[in-house]
């Protein structure tokens, strides 16, 4: 989903995942996130070896850090990953680049090549699948951070009386260097004046255990010698000595071995040429040669599916027209002349416009009746009711993202204890004769298979008070208007509701877990295998046409006489009962009320709370599991909590200064732990998005509570006072205000303002459609004659010309009144955003 286009001049300075910039009195929210999937690489390059077949995988990367990794595909040069991504970019970054790496079990996993796309090419791929070749990686190449300089031209008087001039080279600071071995780098750096025959070179102290190292050094260099003027000069450097020589800053990193490089910035001495300083921010950059390599053709290619968002959101009220217009949809007749709709028919991919539109609708408690209405039009034009909601349109679209988002919960408590068993049992399930290997015994196989699908289905049949109660409601309609569109058919209205809650959901999730965050990678080849016969015979089973006619829908001989151990009544009624509880008005309790809601769950590291005197205060690695009641750590997943915070004596949470354990990624965790007495638990996280995921959620889950703090300490207590105010005291009052909550709606986090921001988007970017649609409406109100011809307005939805028509007109109003404050902050921000500020740095030389 791509930003409105009156803003993408201002993408290119925009700020890190919840930057507020101004535009006049307006406060504007910078939110940046990436979808996608990481599909499958072909062609990697033999191991150089008897045996040519690499163990791989593959890594998403902001810069140098890694935020995402798959799953290790083995013996294979095209391994098939398959995985989704999605998660909001929490900084500024240059490059987004994607890694396949051999793994190694003695030593360092070994980099075979990658993708490394600029954040502004990022426009250009959106929305497509595209095979990248795979480009070598030199460690001259990798390289993130920016640096602070500034340069003085100073007079200089010499021994002998003589003028010269002395460059002053000011080296401040450096920011955001990557993390070497996962920890913080020990960086230095070199300050180089460099001309055709001179390469004066000075080093700066080494600073330690830091991404942001704050240098503070000033070194000089004469920059001509006195035999350079004349007595016409008055003291002026000469052009071709300042078109000559340049800066040279390169980073270092202080290794016991070796130093690494960390990027370098050249700055042209002639930038002073009409002023006496220059100060900047500059990104650091790779060597000249740093992408200079051999070949590149032969190491491979990757195919990427990539979806980059950079949303400009404004204050809530300037959303209030737009949103109130698309929450009127569902009382529109017909819903086609809705403004809900008419985005749906003008965007080119529908699932960008149903994610935001959903949420929206959900978030509002609209989604019911729209929902009903888009699919009452679907009933319309469906002729045959075995093929009831089997299509993509905007209908089985919305439901299928309603489902993902509020059922998310429902899937984790009926599917996830039954597919990890069979993700790490590695059970063989194998009942296809022409696949069956060598030594497997096929009756066993399907014994096995007879297994899972007996359990899962089970679990599903039983698991009808955990639906979420707006799936409920929207099944009811389903089912009651099928029985309508077809009522000499007894089976339609049970296979109005199966062809989701079976086919589009649980099927889904069973041959997909990792899309459903069910398992945390793509399964391996037998157990995706496994998965799907599983998932074949449940759609089946749940399909109420296939089991009362005692005809499946397999075109497999082997599925077919497998499927009759199924064929009985008992089957039939378990299934019809199901369905029928899940399609009921009567009120259920709202997932998680009866239950904790499982939240998050992952690997971090916490620094010891030192409750034991002679204890250490070190960091240990623990698995960490938040629910809606309470947050844990344990020693591994499935053990025993070691310790527990309930999540009403939660205060705060915050992120946590770098220097206070040289470490990046750190946050904290405060909480009461005795009664009056306030315990911060300090932890690290792997990366800035799992940082920013963990703050986020941790936040939502406790913005409620009652004891919430209005201030906190953001460096650490250590050695006996508060390294950010200095207070001796442990239990000093907080010196800095606490940061803003977010919507505390733990079932469905949805910021309705970035979502209407989305929408503003969409429509802003399909104009040209929204134009067309508007002549058409006018072409059918002249015209009442029958279409005999395909015209250029076929394959719009126009019911009533009328009141589409009038639709358009309110949307293209509230557009406009839209485009005035992103107008006007665009303008602010490209006037404002200085070229060569901490924002905005440099990139390469400056002429």
């Amino acid at each position: 989903m791509a930003a409105a286009a009156s803003l993408g001049e201002a993408a290119e300075a925009a700020a890190g995942n919840g930057a507020v910039a101004e535009a006049g009195d307006t406060e504007v929210r910078v939110l940046q996130s990436l979808r996608g999937k990481i599909c499958e690489a072909k062609n990697l390059l033999p191991y150089p070896g008897p045996n040519k077949m690499r163990d791989c995988f593959c890594t998403i990367n902001l810069d140098q850090e890694e935020v995402f990794r798959t799953q290790v595909v083995e013996k294979s040069l095209s391994p098939f990953y398959s995985e989704e991504f999605y998660f909001e970019i929490p900084r500024t970054f240059q490059y987004l680049s994607f890694y396949i790496y051999d793994k190694s079990v003695l030593q360092r996993d070994l980099r075979i090549g990658k993708v490394a796309i600029k954040k502004e090419a990022l426009c250009t791929h959106t929305g497509k699948e595209t095979w990248f070749s795979l480009q070598p990686v030199d460690s001259n190449s990798e390289v993130q951070g920016k640096v602070h300089l500034e340069l003085k031209l100073n007079e200089l008087i010499t021994d002998n009386g003589s003028v010269c001039q002395q460059l002053v080279v000011h080296i401040k600071a450096c920011h955001g260097l990557p993390l070497i071995n996962g920890q913080s780098c020990d960086p230095y750096a070199t300050v180089s004046l460099v001309g055709p025959s001179r390469n004066d070179q000075k080093k700066t102290k080494v600073k330690k255990k830091t991404s942001n190292p704050q240098f503070n050094e000033i070194f000089y260099f004469e920059v001509t010698r006195s035999s350079s003027y004349t007595k016409k000069s008055q003291f002026q450097v000469e052009e071709e000595d300042i078109e000559k020589l340049e800066i040279r800053v390169d980073l270092w990193n202080n290794g016991n071995l070796a130093d690494n490089f960390l990027g370098e910035i050249k700055v042209p001495v002639k930038v002073l040429r009409n002023d006496s300083s220059h100060q900047a921010w500059y990104l650091l950059q790779p060597r000249d040669n740093g992408n200079k390599s051999s070949k590149t053709d032969d190491l491979g290619s990757l195919r990427l599916y990539i979806c980059y968002t950079e949303d400009y959101v404004l204050p809530s009220e300037y959303y209030g027209p737009l949103r109130s217009l698309l929450l009127k949809s569902p009382d529109v007749q017909p819903i086609s002349s809705s403004a809900a709709y008419i985005l749906g028919e003008v965007c080119r991919d529908k699932y960008d416009a149903v994610l935001p539109l959903v949420r929206l609708l959900l978030h509002h408690n609209k989604f019911v009746p729209f929902a009903t209405a888009v699919a009452e039009l679907d009933l319309k034009d469906t002729q045959d009711a075995n093929t009831i909601f089997r299509g993509n349109s905007l209908a089985t679209r919305c439901l299928d993202e309603m489902m993902k988002i509020v059922g998310r919960h429902y899937l984790k408590v009926t599917l996830k204890p039954i597919l990890d068993e069979i993700c790490e049992s590695s059970k063989s399930c194998e009942i296809d004769p022409l696949r069956l290997k060598e030594g497997d015994n096929v009756e066993s196989n399907k014994e096995n298979l007879r297994y899972y699908v007996e359990k899962l289905f089970s679990m599903i049949i039983q698991s009808n008070m955990s639906c979420p109660t707006v799936m409920c409601d929207v099944f009811y309609s389903l089912r009651h208007m099928a029985a309508q569109r077809f009522p000499n058919d007894p089976h339609v209205q049970y296979s109005a509701v199966s062809s989701f809650v079976f086919l589009r959901f649980f099927a889904v999730a069973v041959v997909s877990p990792h899309t459903f965050h069910l398992r945390p990678h793509h399964p391996d080849a037998q157990t995706v295998r496994t998965l799907t016969l599983i998932s074949k015979a449940i759609q089946t089973l749940g399909s109420w046409g296939s089991l009362s006619k005692s005809k499946s829908s397999f075109k497999e001989t082997f599925m077919c006489e497998f499927f009759k151990m199924f064929q009985e009544e008992r089957y039939i009624e378990a299934v019809k009962k199901f369905l029928e509880e899940i399609s009921s008005t009567e009120s259920k309790e709202p997932s998680g009320m009866s239950e904790p809601v499982h939240l998050k769950e992952g690997e971090m590291y916490k620094r010891a709370q030192g409750r034991n005197r002679i204890g250490k205060k070190n960091f240990k690695k623990r698995w960490f599991c938040l629910t809606s009641r309470e947050l844990t750590y344990h020693k591994q997943p499935g053990k025993d909590a070691i310790y527990t915070i309930p999540i009403r004596n939660i205060l705060a949470v915050e992120k946590l200064e770098e220097s206070s354990f040289n470490k990046k990624n750190m946050f904290q965790v405060i909480h009461m732990e005795k009664p009056h007495i306030e315990k911060p638990l300090y932890v690290q996280a792997n990366n800035c998005v799992e940082a920013s995921e963990w703050i986020e959620v941790l936040c939502r889950v406790s913005r409620c509570n009652h004891r919430r703090l209005s201030a906190y300490h953001p460096s650490a207590y250590l050695n006996g006072n508060w390294l950010c105010c200095k207070a001796t005291s442990e239990h000093a009052a907080g010196c800095t205000p606490c940061t803003a909550g977010v919507p505390a709606d733990i079932q469905i986090d949805i910021d309705e303002d970035r979502e209407t921001e989305r929408i503003y988007s969409l429509f802003t970017l399909c104009m040209p459609k929204l134009q067309k649609m508007e002549e058409a409406c006018g072409s059918i109100a002249v015209y009442q004659g029958p279409r005999t011809e395909p015209d250029d307005y076929s394959y719009l939805t126009i019911e009533d010309s009328v009141t589409t028509f009038k639709t358009l007109q309110q949307i293209k109003v509230v557009l406009e009144k839209l485009n005035e404050p992103h107008e006007k902050y665009r303008k602010k921000r490209s006037t404002n955003a200085k070229y060569g500020s901490e924002e905005n740095p440099i990139v390469g030389k400056v002429s």
